[in-house]
């Protein structure tokens, strides 16, 4: 596999093993943070459906659920 070009002062080259290496580490950071973003995202929606049933089994009417919670 060719690994990618980078500019080095006013000459372009192909990244060292160490340069390609960190270069790749990057996008497994990324995808683990993007993965991990998703998760909270997933949980935050969750837990406002669970409080929002819990208000309406509690005899609130949606508008006085929107009331409180927007």
């Amino acid at each position: 596999m060719t690994k990618p070009n980078v500019l080095d002062g006013n000459e372009m080259r192909e990244m060292t093993d160490s340069e390609h290496a960190a270069y790749l580490a990057c996008f497994v950071e990324v995808e683990k943070n993007e993965t991990a973003a998703q998760q909270a995202a997933t949980a935050t929606a969750t837990s406002r459906a669970s409080a929002l049933a819990k208000l309406a089994g509690l005899g609130l009417t949606d508008d006085e659920i929107n009331a409180l919670v927007g």
